[in-house]
């Protein structure tokens, strides 16, 4: 059985066996990137783990400590002691992403006894580990490092079939026996010193589908805090006017892994004392509008066919979302301000509270976690107090294809709940009442001719159907409400969401 594997560049990049949370970092490699050492136990384990009732084979146990040691030789440091201890994050990674719905363990091999060699920052260290630990693993961390490990590493294995994971795979009809691998890569400390931080980045607009270099820092943090929302990131062009080295470093090596995977590059990394590491890197979820903005740019630009172009625009109808009209949006009462997250209006009754709300809602929370997912996917659109457009419930919204504001600012919309209101996912505003909205695609007319040209040249080439004749072209009025639940979703039940205004 292939159970654990370095990642050395050598691996062959198999997403069904590595995840592709492991394949990326395999690309790293291979690629030159800077990027910490990392290992991978793959989704054989998973599969096995499973089939043998929840029991992680006793050969992965006893390998483990070979590949750990191969990490403290790539870094000089030592697993579980001083005087330079090595501290490993465990991820999940599963071959298809599914963003937020598995667990992380960051800052393992952390003990009361080697927090003082870290210096300055060991404290908050082990601060951060301690609650990650409780609230993804169980309880307290235990004495010994190794124990740390496995039960990391065993956590993440059962995220597989948390209840979340599993909502999550079955509405994108995804199956359950893939399993998922579990990354364990040497830590890198975004909260290390003044000049380090964390960040996500996107060699594109995700949201609007711009051909600029689009993202999120935060000064002092790690990754986690970021992506769960919990914290408000700067633009990433304050990278660039606190450490514009590593910063330029980060936009060269977006365009390298954007030329080198042919579609717009999600990225996560690391500053450590002003040097730039490469965490993860996957094919962006972006919004519809992107979606026929990348095509059409980057057919033109030679990086994909036209065949691919046409292809890669699957949601054209997502396209003819009503947008609020101009003149009633100049008009209208703005209740609150945020940062655009998804694209197009929602209208419906803010929800607020964690009790079952009637008719069309809009979801209110501080921040979102995967355990809100089930009622963002029926929600009229999303807002949050906390968090980026590159949050969880940012990168959600955009798959699911539901309007969301993100940042709105401490306690900005507890006076909101109950109140019916317009949210304009693609403006950041939350206006009060029902507005009126006309028909969408603005913006996007001519990239949606561009494409459909191409499909009529070629009216045989797979995708080119959903651009031929009608099919991108609007029939009839669509100025009807803004964004419909399916009919038979009409009651939004939050009992079981959290962080609740």
């Amino acid at each position: 059985m292939t159970d654990l594997l370095p990642l050395d560049g050598g691996t062959g990049g198999d997403r069904d066996l590595l995840g592709g949370k492991a394949a990326g970092i395999d690309r790293f490699v291979a690629l030159g990137a800077p990027t910490p050492p990392a290992f991978v136990v793959t989704t054989e384990v998973c599969r096995q783990y499973y089939r043998e009732s929840r029991r992680v084979p006793a050969q992965v146990w006893a390998r483990l400590p070979d590949l750990v040691r191969g990490l403290e030789r790539a870094t000089g440091r030592t697993f579980g002691r001083g005087p330079r201890p090595l501290l490993l994050s465990v991820r999940s990674g599963a071959a298809v992403s599914m963003p937020g719905m598995m667990d992380t363990v960051l800052n393992v091999g952390l003990t009361p006894e080697i927090e003082p060699a870290l210096g300055p920052h060991g404290a908050d260290t082990r601060r951060r580990f301690t609650g990650q630990f409780e609230e993804v693993v169980g309880g307290q961390p235990p004495a010994d490092p190794w124990d740390q490990l496995r039960m990391a590493i065993t956590a993440v294995l059962e995220s597989w079939m948390s209840p979340r994971a599993v909502a999550y795979r079955t509405r994108q009809g995804l199956g359950h026996e893939a399993g998922t691998a579990v990354t364990v890569q040497a830590m890198v400390f975004g909260n290390r010193d003044g000049r380090s931080g964390t960040g996500v980045v996107f060699s594109r607009d995700p949201v609007g589908g711009g051909a600029e270099v689009y993202g999120e820092w935060l000064p002092g943090g790690q990754g986690e805090e970021l992506v769960a929302g919990r914290a408000d990131a700067r633009p990433l062009g304050d990278l660039h006017a606190v450490l514009p080295g590593a910063y330029r470093e980060l936009r060269e090596w977006v365009r390298v892994l954007e030329r080198d995977g042919r579609d717009v590059q999600d990225v996560e990394f690391t500053v450590e004392s002003g040097t730039l590491w490469l965490l993860q890197s996957r094919v962006a979820k972006r919004s519809p509008e992107a979606a026929v903005r990348h095509a059409v740019a980057m057919a033109r630009e030679g990086l994909i066919s036209r065949e691919e172009a046409l292809a890669r625009v699957e949601h054209v109808g997502a396209l003819l979302r009503p947008v609020i009209e101009p003149g009633a949006a100049a008009a209208g009462t703005v209740l609150a301000r945020g940062k655009p997250a998804g694209p197009g209006v929602g209208i419906g009754v803010v929800a607020g509270g964690t009790v079952a709300a009637q008719g069309d809602v809009v979801l209110a929370r501080r921040t979102t976690d995967p355990r809100d997912v089930p009622a963002m996917a029926v929600a009229q659109a999303v807002v949050t107090e906390l968090g980026g457009s590159t949050s969880h419930a940012a990168v959600v919204c955009r798959e699911l294809g539901v309007p969301c504001v993100v940042g709105c600012g401490s306690g900005a919309l507890t006076a909101l709940d109950g109140q019916l209101v317009t949210v304009d996912g693609s403006s950041g505003l939350v206006y009060a009442g029902a507005l009126p909205t006309v028909r969408g695609g603005i913006g996007v007319e001519a990239d949606l001719a561009v494409l459909a040209e191409w499909a009529r040249a070629a009216p045989d080439l797979p995708g080119a159907r959903r651009f031929l004749g009608s099919a991108a072209i609007p029939p009839g009025d669509s100025s009807g409400p803004a964004r419909t639940a399916p009919e038979n979703v009409r009651r939004t039940d939050l009992s079981n969401t959290t962080d609740a205004l």
